[in-house]
């Protein structure tokens, strides 16, 4: 990606990253969901306005951001376009890696807004179970290991500058997994055909191949064997919080254009409009309802990672899988509510629709989260060991 200026010092100024969603991401989307195209175009923009930086540290040029005003940027861009969110979320999953563990040039160029990461766990052999990868990695010489791996969901495949990527420890005999930085271009690296999917048609999201790659053993993104323990300290409280983040900012884009179709369309025979209806107001107003209550449960969750709260586990768990279903729930009323305007794509409903549905899937799953927040509450561990 181009160099550009450096990011502000702290954080970043809402005015200048909301106006590039506002005048080239947004009247970008509809294109890049029709054609499934990646969102360059946009991903460059924010680039230039420091968004890629957010969350690079002030040392190495970047905004030294915080998790809160990376939902926020992640919760515009959902509601506006769900594959340029995505494509931010990802890379800044893999950025709590690299700036805790990658080498300086990297970070730097994160911080610059000239790097794109993203992370490479969920895999053919484990599926949705991120945390026991099949794929691993072996040494190969006194200073260099070989990663083999079929990754099957990658967003930004064959786009970013980087995967932050997941294997079996070089130790055989150790359990848990290791986590490397991967530069895209490494010979035997394959990304395998382009992503056609439902939703988040843009976000280039294919399965990636590691046949024989090689890497320096000094590529290792933390000691080896440790990169279960990573994520679960760096890579999920960010990731599942911005996809809650994601999940609401579709929900209120569906319940706003909801509300503006109750508001304006109207029943000429009986001289009102929809919102005049009560079955109506009160469909409406449920699903605002449950919105409201999973955008406090968001802003617990930031609160309790933020001040290190006992159970911020628990709460970073529960609000994925809460956002998660109230977003679908949000889609499905407003199609409802909505009727057969809601098929037209001009309404914007449709698209959000199809973009709510990706969280309930993506790893880990509503289910796993279910599981691990029975797990957090009645006191068990979170994975049971390998058998």
């Amino acid at each position: 990606m181009p160099q550009i200026a450096e990011a502000p010092p702290v954080g970043l100024v809402p005015e200048h990253w909301d106006a590039v969603v506002r005048d080239v991401v947004q009247p970008l989307a509809a294109e890049v969901d029709r054609t499934g195209s990646f969102p360059r175009i946009g991903v460059r923009a924010l680039a230039e306005a420091g968004v890629l930086g957010l969350l690079g540290s002030p040392a190495h040029g970047g905004a030294g951001g915080d998790l809160r005003q990376a939902a926020a940027v992640v919760g515009r861009l959902a509601g506006v376009c769900g594959s340029t969110a995505m494509v931010v979320l990802m890379h800044y999953a893999a950025v709590t890696v690299i700036d805790a563990h990658g080498d300086d040039e990297i970070r730097r160029a994160i911080g610059a807004g000239r790097h794109l990461s993203t992370l490479a766990f969920s895999e053919h052999g484990s599926r949705s179970h991120f945390w026991a990868p099949v794929g691993t990695a072996v040494p190969d010489g006194a200073d260099t290991a070989r990663l083999d791996a079929r990754k099957s969901w990658v967003t930004s495949a064959g786009e970013a500058d980087s995967y932050v990527w997941s294997s079996r420890p070089l130790d055989a005999d150790a359990g848990g997994m290791s986590l490397w930085l991967l530069p895209a271009g490494s010979p035997g690296l394959d990304v395998r055909g382009d992503y056609d999917g439902f939703g988040l048609r843009g976000n280039a999201s294919s399965p990636v191949t590691a046949d024989g790659v090689r890497v320096p053993r000094r590529a290792a993104l933390g000691p080896d064997g440790e990169g279960l323990a990573i994520a679960l300290g760096l890579v999920l409280p960010c990731f599942l919080t911005l996809s809650a983040a994601f999940s609401l900012g579709v929900a209120d884009t569906l319940l706003e254009l909801t509300a503006h179709h109750l508001r304006e369309t109207r029943l000429e025979h009986l001289g009102e409009s929809l919102a005049h209806q009560p079955v109506a107001r009160r469909e409406y107003a449920a699903l605002r309802l449950r919105a409201d209550a999973a955008r406090a449960l968001l802003d617990d969750a930031l609160a309790a990672v933020e001040t290190g709260r006992s159970d911020a586990t628990l709460r970073v768990l529960q609000v994925k899988a809460l956002a998660a279903e109230t977003a679908a729930e949000s889609a499905d009323g407003a199609m409802r509510l909505c009727g057969g305007s809601a098929f037209r794509r001009e309404l914007g409903v449709e698209r959000r629709f199809r973009d709510a549905l990706a969280a309930r899937v993506m790893a880990p799953t509503t289910e796993a989260l279910y599981d691990f927040c029975g797990r957090a509450g009645l006191g068990l561990p979170l994975f049971e060991e390998a058998k």
